[in-house]
């Protein structure tokens, strides 16, 4: 006989783990597998839940001076080329539009956005006055994955924020990576109450073209460890090619010192591993869409007078709180 849990799942977190997980993010309507093989669909439940990121992060950058932004999801090829250890670090997860015609350029889908962002900026930045230059992006992002899809943890399509910016020193960039990793430790830990830990890839681990790269890593229940997001100082090494210079103090041409920094909708995966249990969807109430659920219960004689009271009291508590008066009469 199936052995089924509390709530109808099929599958227990203790016993099969990545089934109880695909189980709980379809069945709470967080996400759905798509027609087009290894995307997703976000439904809206758990955009919500990104909602409620987005609007704790930007909060958060916005009183340090960062600025959102949009560029083009398309990239000309000869921009991939110019950080060559760049590109070759992405290369096998690069989508490009197929040419209608031989003479033009390739045009790849953003795998991530240092070679579209940082040609506008080279045309931007001319002096020191123009620093530091903070700027975020929320987007879409696209690598062409082979592995066998996982809703919200492994797609070809996902979102994301990333932020990009630019600075007259080392020391400046260094600084601008330690503190973009506090907010989004503090993100993690306190909205999403997931316990994490940070410390620097290794050399050969390392995002592609960095100087370094500063990782979170939190421990899922499965024992296996999860990247929940990363900083990163760029050095020089796009500002070179990319020719991104500025006048100094001294009247003097310097290459600019970059940063870029990212999380993605994998927070909502790992908050489902961490909290979900056998029961069902468990989200923190920081975070979650609906903090509480009015549930009235009525009786014929009494419904209009119960009713009444509990507008009231979803009037008071949403003063405060994220609140739904559930008043169906089934």
């Amino acid at each position: 006989m199936e052995e089924k849990t509390e709530l109808g799942l099929k599958c227990k977190k203790s016993k099969n783990f990545s089934e109880w997980y695909n189980e709980i993010t379809v069945k709470a309507e967080l996400a759905d597998y798509s027609s087009i093989s290894g995307c997703m669909v976000i439904r809206p439940s758990a955009y919500q839940i990104w909602e409620n990121i987005q609007k704790y992060f930007n909060f958060r950058i916005k009183e340090t001076g960062h600025k959102n932004a949009y560029f083009p999801l398309f990239i000309p090829e000869k921009l991939l080329h110019k950080e060559a250890e760049h590109f070759e670090g992405f290369s096998p997860e690069v989508a490009f539009i197929e040419k209608k015609d031989e003479n033009e350029e390739r045009y790849a889908l953003r795998p991530t956005s240092e070679t579209i962002m940082y040609d506008s900026y080279s045309k931007w930045i001319r002096s020191w006055r123009d620093l530091p230059l903070l700027i975020n992006q929320w987007c879409n992002i696209v690598r062409w994955e082979v592995k066998a899809t996982r809703l919200f943890l492994r797609t070809r399509e996902f979102l994301w924020q990333e932020g990009h910016t630019a600075h007259e020193t080392k020391e400046g960039a260094d600084k601008e990576v330690r503190d973009i990793l506090k907010i989004y430790m503090d993100l993690i830990e306190k909205e999403l109450a997931i316990p994490v830990m940070s410390g620097y890839k290794t050399e050969s681990d390392k995002f592609a073209g960095a100087l370094y790269t500063i990782t979170m890593e939190s421990l899922m229940p499965d024992g296996k460890a999860l990247q929940m997001g990363t900083s990163h100082n760029l050095g020089q090494n796009f500002s070179k090619p990319f020719n991104i210079t500025y006048i100094d103090k001294n009247e003097k041409e310097q290459h600019v010192w970059q940063t870029s920094w990212g999380i993605s909708t994998r927070l909502i995966g790992a908050m489902i591993m961490t909290h979900g249990d056998d029961k069902g969807l468990i989200i923190p109430p920081r975070i979650a869409s609906t903090q509480i659920v009015i549930v009235p219960i009525i009786f014929e004689k009494e419904k209009a007078r119960v009713l009444k009271e509990a507008k009231k009291l979803n009037e008071r508590l949403s003063e405060k709180f994220s609140v739904e008066l559930d008043g169906r009469n089934e």
